[in-house]
């Protein structure tokens, strides 16, 4: 090969890294409200990204992975993510993702109608999640004791979100605190009836997280903006566009495993968002120190690790309020 060749496959070379698609990391759950952080995957690409997504059971279960160094980003429920951070998990929280979609559901054939009758039933609820801490805010505000042992007022079960509407159907448990679009499944099948949307109590509705590793955010900031772009924008043309936000969850994310009247009662529930504020992170701290949920090392404070410049910019270039 001669000089000019070498020339030539050397700035081809150059230019080719150049716009190579940058891989970040998604740690993700399968719910009907985290389908716009999923859809990033579709949508990145214009940004060069390349958006590889992992499904966990919950929130919780990926802080292991994002230690090991194998995800860049993750969405979960708030409390998750203040449990990482407390126990020493090197993350920011990037923004918010959605809102809502939690619902407290009884058997049909309990007699469960409010709150107050969960006294003396079995109560089914996931470990460590968003789910847990509202439901023991809601049972301490109808006066209600629990424990996961008899004795108390409300015996709490605890299962997997997957295995929650099972448990329901087959009678094991009462009543539980599910997610979405799992509890407007059990609603819609008629072996569940609503006793409550949680959220009448200081934290009102919880908010999902976008959280980033430190890493990324102080070591790659170009890519971690442009992955704000596409959020932003992902989330926009979920917001304006329902059929497509529909079809993607119903068709890629659950496999046609939920009808289109499961998905619109669940984002009935809940909303696809941008933002978190300070103040929803640290009273969702403070209930999660008060009920025990998350094992805290050290509880954090928001403005600690709460970085939404990132977010700021992304909505402003994009022009999305």
């Amino acid at each position: 090969m001669n000089r000019k060749s070498l020339i030539a496959a050397a700035l081809a070379a150059a230019s080719f890294a150049a716009h190579a698609e940058d891989v970040v990391r998604l740690g993700n759950l399968k719910f009907a409200h985290y389908g716009a952080v999923s859809y990033m995957k579709e949508l990145c690409a214009k940004y060069d990204l390349k958006v590889e997504e992992r499904m966990f059971p919950k929130g919780p279960d990926i802080m292991p992975a994002i230690v090991a160094g194998e995800i860049d980003i993750a969405a979960l429920a708030s409390d998750g993510a203040i449990s990482g951070r407390a126990n020493g998990v090197p993350i920011y929280t990037v923004a918010g993702f959605a809102k809502g979609g939690a619902r407290i559901v009884a058997g049909t054939d309990t007699g469960i109608r409010n709150m107050a009758d969960l006294k003396g039933k079995k109560v089914g609820v996931t470990r460590g999640g968003a789910h847990e801490l509202l439901l023991y805010a809601e049972l301490e505000k109808a006066g209600l004791s629990w424990s996961d042992k008899p004795g108390k007022d409300v015996h709490i079960v605890f299962l997997a979100f997957a295995d929650l509407n099972q448990a329901l159907f087959t009678k094991q448990i009462d009543a539980m605190c599910q997610s979405e679009p799992q509890s407007s499944q059990a609603l819609n099948k008629k072996f569940g009836v609503e006793v409550m949307k949680p959220y009448s109590t200081a934290m009102g509705e919880p908010y999902r997280l976008l959280v980033m590793t430190e890493k990324m955010y102080r070591e790659k900031p170009a890519v971690a903006q442009r992955l704000m772009k596409c959020f932003v924008e992902s989330t926009a043309l979920f917001n304006k566009e329902p059929a497509l936000a529909e079809k993607y969850v119903r068709e890629q994310m659950f496999k046609g495993q939920i009808t289109a009247q499961d998905f619109r009662d669940a984002m009935d529930n809940a909303d696809y968002t941008y933002d978190v504020s300070y103040q929803h992170i640290d009273i969702t701290t403070d209930f999660m120190q008060k009920y025990g949920v998350g094992r805290m090392a050290k509880p954090p404070k928001a403005e600690e690790w709460v970085k939404l410049d990132l977010l700021q910019k992304a909505k402003s270039e994009l022009k999305v309020m």
